[in-house]
């Protein structure tokens, strides 16, 4: 029987609630509600087949520390692996010292100079150049905090990605696969704890279903409603219609790598083949707009250059002409049937542009459907061939966000990097003021309209929906919606509906909305974001104050805070998370792909790459 059945009984229901976790574990099957698929633990999950049996949460106190454990740092992490040519861990009494011998040191190209724990509550971060997204940075989910002893435990995977242990609002309490994911509310949350009892994320990849589940009273919000359905919601008096700003990016990708798209020419055919007019106006909704820049232009530097092609059929049958192709080509086109902000009807704008590409450059698309957790690996792997459609949502309100992660020097979703962008990427970043930035970011928006390794298409409008009576309903451009502010009226369980399955929750080695949206709620960063909105705010730190330099960064972290598990949170903690996924000869970098795309991209370079 599934939390869908359950909910609206009353006594009843509450039973069976708490007994359910109960009997899986004892070998007890439920039904599932939704028919999707999870394979074995490290994989993403494969759509349309039974549930698996849940995974549950690690019992609660398990290897906790001794009473009074919360005055010292928490040293227990077993021997101190050997530091690698480039650096690593060590310990400066009770303390953990994460760093580089040098900026310069061969091979090295990041951020980080060290990460320290000055004492039981105080982290420093020293870098080898500005980084004025930092703030920002620190508030993102693919930094969030984990206990080091659960992080040795698991040995960086396993439990790690499907049991988490943070300190946020929410405990983990299990994972059934297919169906949903149950989440409870942590008695000891240090903030403000949540107003009912349990959370359950359930998911649907089709937008209708979505809707009618909350028309139904089977769910109380959806993500990402239905471009044809805002209306519905918005006329609806039991429902409640929360536009989400446009803060994301639909695009093209075309693989450098890839039959004609090595040739850039044959890319920039493609630019101007597309009206990328029609597709907004026919498969989006009210507040989206046409994509000039790979980045919006709300964001600083985000339009700086140079605007996109025009849209102009004769040229790019010219163009396609001189490079070789008169008779156009065949090529695959790659995506995953997921509704997202920035994509609100995949299939038909796949159709669409499959349409437009034969019509105006006679080019034959072969549309190739892929499951979404392999498709986002293959995509950060750099596995795909030809073009793909992809997005972006900011995880921070800051061009680097945008611009570092698709193309910096580790990307390569695209194919080969592109040397000049790089290398403007790069001085861009480590500039303090807008004035010092710009020309930077004009010559790199200038690069990439040159060089298409992809084609923005729009910039999505989205929504999402509670039912009536969910009180204090709220969402964010950053799509992190904050369950525990809200009140599902007298009911002691909140359903929420998404997208898709969440592909793990170790989010250090995750990129997809779906895990973060869990992550968010289970663990937590140094800092957070407003609710609402975008601005940095105290999270587990109460505060991060640079230097006059802007190369050292102090962290004052929250005193009394304790992980899911009873144990104390602590400074060693912090440098623990991000030694972690930052040094690459760690024995716990692991994760599920062993990929840390966000952390390379965004902090420059891992230490002791191979």
């Amino acid at each position: 029987m599934s939390y869908l059945k359950l909910r609206r009984n009353a006594g009843l229901a509450l039973m069976m609630a708490l007994l359910l976790p109960i009997l899986a574990a004892c070998g007890g099957s439920t039904t599932p509600s939704t028919s999707s698929n999870a394979p074995a633990a490290t994989e993403a999950p494969a759509a349309q087949a039974p549930a698996e049996e849940a995974t549950e949460a690690p019992a609660e106190g398990a290897e906790a520390p001794a009473e009074g454990a919360s005055e010292t740092p928490a040293g227990d992490i077993g021997e101190i692996p050997p530091a690698g040519p480039q650096g690593g861990l060590s310990k400066n009494g009770d303390f953990l010292v994460a760093s580089v011998s040098s900026c310069d040191v061969d091979g090295y190209a990041g951020i980080f100079k060290e990460i320290a724990a000055i004492d039981s509550h105080t982290v420093q971060f020293t870098l080898c150049n500005i980084d004025p997204a930092f703030e920002a940075k620190l508030a993102f989910a693919a930094f969030q905090i984990h206990p080091s002893e659960y992080i040795v435990a698991t040995g960086g995977t396993g439990d790690l990605i499907e049991k988490p242990i943070g300190t946020g609002p929410w405990k983990f309490e299990s994972w059934n696969r297919g169906d949903s994911i149950v989440l409870v509310r942590n008695e000891d949350y240090w903030g403000e704890k949540p107003a009912f009892e349990r959370l359950v994320i359930r998911w649907s990849t089709e937008a209708a279903q979505r809707l009618l589940e909350l028309q139904s009273g089977n769910v109380d919000g959806i993500d990402n409603v239905g471009t044809e359905d805002i209306d519905v919601v918005k006329n609806d008096p039991n429902l409640q219609l929360l536009e989400r700003p446009a803060l994301s990016t639909f695009y093209l990708g075309l693989v450098n790598t890839s039959g004609p798209l090595q040739d850039e020419k044959v890319r920039q055919a493609l630019a101007m083949a597309i009206d990328k007019q029609r597709i907004v106006d026919n498969f989006y909704p009210a507040g989206s707009s046409v994509a000039n820049y790979f980045t919006p232009c709300t964001l600083d530097h985000g339009c700086s250059g140079e605007p996109w092609y025009e849209f102009n059929p004769e040229a790019a049958r010219e163009l396609l002409a001189e490079a070789g192709y008169p008779d156009g080509f065949d090529i695959d086109l790659s995506y995953r049937d997921v509704v997202r902000g920035y994509l609100p009807q995949p299939s038909q704008v796949a159709q669409d542009i499959q349409a437009q590409l034969k019509d105006n450059l006679n080019i034959n698309v072969n549309i190739n459907v892929m499951e979404s957790g392999a498709f986002i690996d293959a995509a950060n792997a750099g596995k795909l061939e030809g073009m793909f459609m992809l997005g972006w949502g900011a995880d921070y309100p800051e061009v680097t966000n945008f611009l570092d992660y698709h193309f910096g020097a580790s990307s390569v979703s695209f194919g080969t990097p592109y040397e000049d962008i790089v290398e403007n990427l790069r001085k861009g970043a480590s500039l303090a003021t807008f004035e010092e930035r710009d020309p930077f970011y004009v010559a790199a928006n200038n690069a990439i309209r040159e060089h298409v390794p992809m084609i923005p298409i729009a910039h999505g409008g989205s929504a999402v929906a509670f039912a009536g009576d969910v009180e204090n309903a709220n969402t964010s451009p950053l799509g992190n919606e904050r369950f525990e502010l809200m009140t599902p009226g007298a009911r002691d369980t909140f359903v929420w509906m998404q997208n898709a399955e969440p592909t793990g929750f170790y989010c250090a080695d995750e990129s997809d909305g779906e895990s973060f949206r869990i992550c968010q709620r289970v663990s937590e960063s140094l800092l957070s974001n407003e609710v609402g909105g975008t601005k940095p705010v105290p999270g587990l730190a109460t505060e991060c104050t640079p230097s006059e330099d802007l190369l050292v960064w102090t962290c004052k972290l929250r005193e009394n805070v304790k992980f899911h598990d009873g144990s104390a949170f602590d400074a060693n903690d912090v440098v623990m998370s991000y030694w972690n996924v930052w040094d690459a000869s760690s024995p716990y970098h692991v994760g599920r792909t062993g990929d840390f795309t966000y952390f390379e991209a965004l902090w420059g370079s891992f230490m002791n790459a191979k």
